[in-house]
């Protein structure tokens, strides 16, 4: 059988140029969420079957990249197997699909040897059996920062001032984060007349509005059968508020205001269905992060925001990259999780960042890792002496010593060629070495 040389489907192999950017990227997130005080962890990337599909991950339990079991429990279970109809008895664990499920198991296992609160940053890979598309494989590096054990809203506060500090540390700016809050979400619906168990429905389609707009969100709720008057008493609270048309002309102070008279209009309009507390804490959140904030974006109150995941039981955020389109991260408070593991309940929220979407926005923008020395070649010709290869390896250690960047290579047949691969790598100046010359 033929051997592959390309890799599986949904993976991809690396390129030089794209992973001296990861590397950076890598660096400064660790040195920058450092300065927020959080320590770096790390989970293993198999996890219980149980735990994958325990009705947390939504739509990504689907996903799952499962593990048989092995040896002698492999053959007994397929043994059963036509007992049982089930294929779902031959696996035991899985390939993670995300760092937060692995984190709260991790918390709930290790909480005796930590403090409290804790603030953890997790970067690794995870893996999804997607269908793979551009800027969309099947494993990927997630980076997750968490604060575990913190009931207040300076957690979420400090997760988004952390965030965007990195973003423009890494040159991006004029980014929204859009906020929202799981209770405002239920309480508009409940307000409006849908029942609980219609909740789930109702928010994947609501979630379609920056696509589709009020008028397909309506369609398709009137499609689901739900009653006319209740949508139209539904989209009409987000008609008063969902005005993001003309962002581009406001400030990123304005856009705060406005965000902050739109949760009163909306709490004012609710009035019972909405815990006051919610509505104050989410206006906290905006004013305090657009008064304390060092990176140049907007903070946004988005109550079509809705994230997929169904563990999220507080404020979620997501980063709209404005200039580019499209989210790079997101995030929100899951304080029924953990409690899962422990029977005992732990305030927990989170903020991750798309990886491999910042990485590719870099790539696409030609971004130059700063604060490298500068990259020279030494191109030799072949059969050189071993005295000669003794100096050029001298000059070598040299130069290596002050900081430039030597890469030795023998001289191909076509010189031009091989330097202008090189040139590609960044290496600017070319020194060539030849037998019978001396030097």
């Amino acid at each position: 059988m033929a051997m592959k040389k390309k890799p599986v489907t949904g993976m991809k192999d690396i390129l030089p140029r794209e992973m001296e950017i990861r590397d950076y990227a890598i660096g400064l997130i660790k040195e920058t969420y450092k300065t927020y005080g959080f320590t770096s962890v790390e989970t293993p990337a198999v996890e219980h079957i149980e735990n994958l599909s325990s009705n947390q991950g939504g739509e990504n339990e689907k996903l799952i990249f499962k593990v048989l079991k092995r040896g002698d429990k492999l053959s007994s279970a397929v043994d059963k197997l036509s007992q049982t109809n089930d294929p779902g008895t031959l696996t035991d664990s899985g390939l993670r699909y995300d760092l937060t499920l692995p984190l709260s198991r991790y918390y709930s296992n290790n909480a005796n040897d930590l403090p409290s609160p804790f603030k953890a940053l997790q970067m690794g890979n995870v893996w999804r059996a997607d269908r793979p598309q551009r800027g969309r494989f099947r494993q990927f590096m997630q980076c997750d920062i968490d604060i575990l054990g913190e009931p207040g809203i300076i957690a979420e506060i400090e997760l988004i001032l952390a965030t965007t500090t990195l973003l423009g540390r890494l040159d991006f700016k004029n980014f929204t984060i859009r906020i929202n809050d799981r209770r405002i979400l239920k309480a508009m619906a409940a307000y409006s007349g849908f029942a609980e168990e219609d909740y789930d429905t109702v928010f994947i389609i609501l979630d379609k509005m920056d696509k589709i707009g009020l008028d397909g969100v309506k369609e398709e709720l009137l499609k689901e059968g739900y009653g006319e008057g209740k949508v139209d008493k539904y989209l009409g609270l987000y008609s008063k508020v969902v005005s993001i048309d003309d962002a581009a002309t406001k400030t990123a102070s304005e856009r705060a205001r406005e965000s902050i008279s739109n949760i009163r209009e909306i709490k004012d309009t609710l009035g019972d269905f909405l815990d006051e507390e919610v509505s104050s804490n989410l206006e906290t959140i905006i004013s305090s992060v657009e008064g304390s904030k060092s990176a140049q974006f907007a903070v946004q109150f988005d109550p079509t925001l809705v994230r997929g995941m169904s563990y999220y039981t507080g404020p979620i955020f997501e980063i709209s990259m404005d200039e580019y389109g499209g989210s790079v991260g997101g995030g929100g408070r899951y304080d029924e999780m953990i409690g899962k593991f422990t029977g005992q309940a732990t305030p927990a929220v989170g903020f991750s960042i798309g990886f491999e979407r910042i990485v590719m926005l870099l790539l696409e923008s030609n971004f130059q890792v700063p604060g490298t020395g500068s990259k020279k070649a030494y191109l030799i010709e072949k059969k050189m002496p071993a005295e000669k290869l003794q100096k050029i390896f001298e000059l070598a250690k040299q130069e290596r010593e002050n900081g430039t960047i030597v890469n030795i290579s023998i001289m191909k047949k076509n010189k031009k060629f091989q330097k202008e691969k090189m040139q590609e790598e960044g290496y600017t100046e070319f020194v060539e070495f030849f037998c019978d010359k001396e030097f």
